[in-house]
């Protein structure tokens, strides 16, 4: 029986004729296995490894080191913490402290008693004027305290049932239905119970190398 449906495998498949090179489809394709099973197990990377006609032991070795990817189950909603200089200037410590004590467990090993929520400490996503922040399902969310951690929780474990979808940027990550607004959140967002922030927010962009440049590239374009 196979590990990955048959859509997703299919998926995959189309994924080596969008890059010059067969192997850079390799992180796209362990990203859609993620997304269906929740981790990457033994028999999905030796599936994308047939899917893409590569080694087996590369695909598995690309698996391995980045930390993106996880070979072990986690939870359906993982924070990602940033903990770099900014965010930890900032609070972040108290933001992992009561990330940790709210879903109940001790380290980024761990998966919540209902198997809703594990954590992880990360660097810089590339949001440093809004420190502290965090990823979580797909999103960024900016400065943040102990109370926005608690709404957060408090409307997962209570919400519909998120379903995967397209981001505008073409993340694939776990929305709601609700439309988009002119500035990139969803309008569900506003009425949540998440109070809005007192000064505006970029667009939800994928985590980026501050480095590179390409955060502040792409909010000035959105500006523009």
């Amino acid at each position: 029986m196979s590990a990955l449906s048959s859509h997703v495998l299919e998926e995959i498949k189309e994924l080596p004729a969008k890059y010059p090179q067969p192997r850079s489809a390799v992180m796209p394709a362990l990203d859609l296995a993620q997304e269906e099973l929740g981790h990457l197990t033994p028999e999905a990377m030796s599936e994308v490894a047939a899917a893409l006609e590569l080694d087996p032991g590369y695909v598995e070795g690309v698996a391995t080191f980045y930390s993106l990817f996880h070979l072990a189950p986690i939870g359906k909603h993982r924070f990602y913490v940033c903990t770099n200089l900014s965010c930890a200037l900032r609070g972040a410590d108290e933001i992992v402290d009561r990330v940790k004590k709210e879903i109940g467990v001790g380290s980024s090993e761990q998966v919540s008693s209902d198997g809703l929520f594990s954590y992880e400490e990360v660097e810089c996503l590339g949001a440093c004027e809004y420190a502290p922040m965090m990823r979580l399902d797909h999103r960024y969310y900016y400065d943040l305290t102990p109370e926005k951690v608690d709404a957060l929780l408090a409307e997962r474990r209570s919400s519909s049932p998120l379903t995967p979808t397209l981001s505008p940027e073409g993340e694939r990550g776990r929305r709601s239905s609700s439309p988009l607004t002119p500035e990139g959140e969803r309008e569900s967002r506003r009425s949540s119970s998440v109070a809005p922030a007192a000064r505006p927010h970029p667009a939800a962009w994928p985590p980026t190398s501050p480095a590179s440049g390409e955060v502040k590239r792409k909010k000035k374009k959105a500006d523009g």
